[in-house]
């Protein structure tokens, strides 16, 4: 071999363990990010189950306001940004 295949080939080595070593690096990112994401899929499927039992709930405490004319409960719902409406139950409002 020459002088000039050797060095070509040395050079040509290490470039080749920097690539390797730059695609570790990126690898180890990606799954950090992938676990990461996972973690945000996993709350998002939470929140999603809990927001079926929180509409189920404000709609029950809501039937309740009404039935009973609770003034302290249409408050709180009131607060919370439930419109309970003067309608009453099954009748559409006036415009």
């Amino acid at each position: 071999m020459t002088k000039k295949t050797k060095t070509f080939l040395t050079i040509w080595s290490s470039l080749l363990v920097v690539f390797v070593l730059f695609n570790i690096l990126i690898s180890l990112g990606n799954q950090s990010i992938q676990a990461e994401v996972g973690e945000r899929q996993q709350e998002i499927a939470q929140t999603i189950q809990l927001e079926t039992l929180n509409r189920q709930l404000i709609t029950v405490l809501a039937s309740l306001a009404v039935k009973t004319n609770d003034e302290q409960l249409k408050k709180v719902l009131a607060e919370s940004g439930v419109n309970l409406g003067n309608a009453p139950e099954g009748a559409p409002a006036k415009k």
